[in-house]
């Protein structure tokens, strides 16, 4: 629980300094995924931070969970009105039903897990996503594990974990996704951060 405790402590201390922040990253791909989604699907945001992006996209035509361990986010992204529900929690251990959701987003988020527990964490995905439903996630563009002593400026250490893309497209394929796109768009905090969208076989 190490480096995730870490992670969580660092996003609490720097709740609003990242959600200023936070750019449109993603939003583009975001509408592919919308596009295959039934008016009013419930969506998972698995680590949805203060909520920019996902949660404020899907929330237009869909019931929007958000998820973090990061108390001081989920409290900017219900304040923000950014999402329908907000959930306290962890990845690796999602605190809810089998086929839960019709889809699930995660961007920059699983990226800060021990990639020892990638495994774990995309297992539980494609636990409480619906068979045929979606999963659109973030990862590095190759293998690196290491930390930002000062990251953003704000004085706060933050620490990333990943493997190569191809472990981790073996991750989400042993978890019963099947990757359909693979888009890289840049980050304002530097990159790409390939987003990969996966369907869930069941």
């Amino acid at each position: 629980m190490g480096q995730r405790r870490r992670v969580r402590d660092a996003y609490d201390d720097i709740a609003a300094d990242y959600d200023a922040d936070r750019g449109t990253a993603g939003a583009d791909v975001l509408r592919t995924l919308l596009d295959r989604l039934d008016p009013d699907s419930r969506v998972l945001d698995a680590g949805c931070g203060g909520g920019r992006v996902a949660l404020e996209g899907l929330a237009e035509r869909h019931r929007a969970v958000g998820l973090d361990f990061s108390r001081e986010q989920l409290r900017l992204a219900a304040e923000a009105g950014r999402g329908d529900e907000h959930v306290a929690g962890d990845m690796t251990h999602l605190p809810f039903a089998d086929d839960s959701f019709d889809a699930l987003t995660s961007l920059f988020a699983v990226i800060h897990v021990p990639t020892e527990e990638h495994a774990t964490v995309f297992s539980e995905f494609a636990r409480v996503v619906r068979p045929d439903g979606w999963m659109l996630f973030n990862t590095g563009d190759q293998a690196w594990t290491g930390a930002n002593d000062d990251w953003l400026e704000t004085g706060t250490r933050m620490e990333w974990s990943y493997p190569a893309p191809a472990v981790t497209r073996e991750l989400v394929t042993d978890a019963g996704f099947v990757v359909e796109s693979v888009w890289s768009p840049e980050d304002e905090h530097g990159g790409p951060f390939p987003m990969l969208l996966a369907r869930n076989e069941g």
